[in-house]
């Protein structure tokens, strides 16, 4: 029979641990790829189109209180809107959390609720005063007041949306 010589090994095993830190932002463009990504997006696009169109021909002497309601509305959630899609973009914990909370349920729901209200005050005062105060722009505000509805629409698919994620 043969012998076999058995050899012992000695392993030594080096762990080396490097931490580094970076002040890089990072810009989560995935949160466009989601619903709720395009409807903020869309919300803030069509929202800074709707300011531009009222805003332009706005002269708080010569009109009424819904003109300013809607003007009020659509600056406040134009703003809010931006500051949530902002911080989802350049925070990936933030996209992933803010969703399941019940915020953006209440803050989509208010938005919706106001956007409605405003949307249709400030039709009726357009079409009420179509061939007197507002037949120089009467087709801009018809627009931002369509666009208003279509905006509306949006947040109620985002309170939708919202809720079905926060009872998950």
């Amino acid at each position: 029979m043969r012998e076999i010589d058995r050899m012992s090994h000695s392993v030594t095993v080096t762990r080396t641990t490097t931490t580094t830190t970076t002040s890089a932002i990072i810009i989560n463009t995935g949160y466009f790829k989601t619903w709720p990504g395009l409807f903020k997006l869309l919300q803030m696009i069509l929202g800074a189109v709707v300011v531009g169109f009222v805003s332009y021909y706005y002269n708080s002497y010569l009109y009424r209180t819904p003109v300013t309601f809607f003007l009020l509305t659509a600056v406040a959630f134009l703003i809010g809107t931006f500051l949530i899609l902002l911080s989802c973009m350049i925070s990936i914990s933030t996209a992933s959390v803010l969703p399941k909370t019940i915020y953006e349920v209440v803050y989509h729901g208010f938005a919706f609720i106001l956007y409605l209200a405003a949307s249709i005050t400030f039709i009726i005062e357009v079409n009420h005063y179509s061939n007197t105060r507002y037949d120089n722009h009467y087709e801009c505000y018809f627009a931002a007041a369509i666009l208003g509805f279509v905006i509306t629409v949006l947040y109620l698919l985002s309170t939708v949306h919202a809720m079905r994620t926060y009872r998950l």
